[in-house]
């Protein structure tokens, strides 16, 4: 984390931070940083086949492919933005999965998988994983990373978990619950970073992306040398 607060004022000047992501909890804690930064939503449909993933390198293709995606968008004519010309481009995506055992659980489509998902969740621990992708300067092959955490949670009765579902918060989060919210009551305890169940795990990814603009102003000054 150290890295990246040396970082900040360079980032402010000098760089246009690009988070490729709809997610208001992501939103929150990118903000977190004080860089401003702008959203760009990609498309993408997350339908990766998961049999050929172990659930981080899941997590990990998830981010790499938005963050990539967001980059050629940004890099379309019909995207011309001359007021960013001076700055490097920094674009950052993610995505999370639970995991249970060997079974990646994503976000639930109706109220009977989300009481599945969570039925599969009381009274045992699970990991939540998130994949976290960085590119710098234009680079259409993004750097991934992953963090892991493990959760607890209590042993709960079908008429507990049907009152969380009707709350209507299951629905767009990964797993069918929500940490940051009611989804904390269902929780015992958690190995890990916080930040990582909610969605973007701040720590890892700041280093990440102090080292990958480390490593391309400093290509950027080789290839100046080298030219001039």
């Amino acid at each position: 984390m150290a890295g990246i607060l040396l970082e900040v004022q360079r980032l402010k000047e000098r760089c246009r931070i690009v988070l490729a992501s709809s997610s208001p909890r992501r939103h929150e804690i990118l903000s977190l940083l004080g860089v401003p930064f702008e959203v760009v939503t990609p498309k993408f449909a997350e339908d990766l086949d998961k049999s050929k993933y172990t659930p981080p390198e899941y997590a990990m293709a998830n981010a790499r492919i938005k963050c990539a995606e967001v980059v050629m968008k940004l890099a379309h004519p019909r995207y011309p933005q001359p007021e960013y010309d001076d700055k490097v481009l920094i674009v950052i995506g993610a995505d999370t999965v639970v995991v249970r055992g060997d079974t990646i659980l994503e976000k639930p489509e109706d109220a009977a998988h989300a009481l599945a998902m969570l039925k599969q969740l009381q009274g045992r621990e699970h990991q939540v994983i998130t994949g976290m992708a960085v590119s710098v300067g234009g680079s259409e092959e993004p750097v991934a990373i992953f963090e892991e955490t493990s959760v607890s949670f209590a042993q709960l009765t079908d008429e507990e978990l049907k009152g969380y579902i009707e709350t209507g918060e299951p629905f767009d989060k990964a797993g069918a619950y929500g940490i940051q919210a009611l989804g904390s009551l269902l929780v015992t305890g958690i190995r890990g970073n916080y930040q990582n169940v909610v969605g973007l795990p701040l720590a890892p990814l700041s280093r990440l992306i102090a080292a990958e603009l480390a490593r391309h102003l400093k290509g950027a000054a080789q290839e100046c040398l080298v030219t001039h």
